[in-house]
C-alpha cells in the first residue's frame, strides 16, 4: 500500500470507530482494532520525523493549560 492509500484507510477507520464501538459486534470491534493498530503503526514506520504537536504530550498539554508539576 502507497502513503495515499494508507492515509485515507487510516482516515475512514477513524472515523467509523465510533460507530463500530456503539453499533458493531465484539468481532467487528476486534477487527477494527486490530486493523487501526497495523496500520497506525506502518504509517508511525514509514513517518518518524513527523512534527509533533506539543499540545498533544503530556508535558505539552499540561504546560499549555498551566498545570505544569
Amino acid at each position: 500500500m502507497t502513503d495515499a492509500p494508507l492515509a485515507r484507510e487510516l482516515l475512514h477507520l477513524h472515523e467509523t470507530r465510533n460507530a463500530t464501538s456503539l453499533h458493531g459486534s465484539e468481532d467487528a470491534l476486534s477487527f477494527h482494532t486490530l486493523r487501526t493498530t497495523d496500520l497506525e503503526a506502518e504509517y508511525l514506520r514509514r513517518n518518524p520525523d513527523r512534527v509533533i504537536d506539543a499540545r498533544r504530550t503530556r508535558h505539552g498539554s499540561r504546560e499549555l493549560s498551566g498545570q505544569d508539576a
